[in-house]
């Protein structure tokens, strides 16, 4: 087995009550929360899982030819038991359509190899949900 390894950081700032910007290493922002205009985090964590999948089955159609329709939903089922909260059944439905060409058709065709790569290989964010990796919340030392 082969195993490679590079860090990856977000940092995040708190403008005001509940709501946030996130910047990563480059220097790219995001700003969410609760809040009019703003995606929530559970919904980041849906958009992040749908993305990743998307540029995976967007690489592996597209080189065949471009989409005339390429929309994708993530959705889950938020549930509270016993004051604990969790997502549930999450789904990513694609909806793809290509030209009725040649080229359309080899695209149609990768769908179903696409969209097995990415759920298996490629989408480190899926793959991570999935395999239930742990997460560590710590206090800065010294900080108070």
């Amino acid at each position: 087995m082969t195993r490679s390894s590079s860090p990856r950081t977000v940092s995040l700032s708190r403008e005001s009550e509940g709501v946030y910007l996130a910047t990563n290493a480059k220097g790219d922002t995001l700003r969410f929360g609760r809040g009019e205009g703003l995606l929530s985090p559970v919904e980041l964590m849906l958009a992040a899982i749908a993305g990743c999948s998307s540029i995976d089955v967007d690489v592996m159609t597209s080189r065949r030819a471009e989409p005339e329709r390429f929309d994708v939903t993530a959705s889950a089922e938020y549930v509270t038991e016993d004051g604990a909260n969790i997502l549930e059944d999450i789904r990513v439905l694609f909806d793809l359509a290509f030209p009725a060409t040649e080229e359309g058709d080899a695209a149609r065709k990768r769908i179903g190899a696409a969209l097995r790569s990415s759920h298996e290989k490629s989408c480190t964010v899926s793959r991570t949900v999935e395999a239930g990796v742990p997460v560590a919340l710590e206090q800065v030392p010294g900080a108070e």
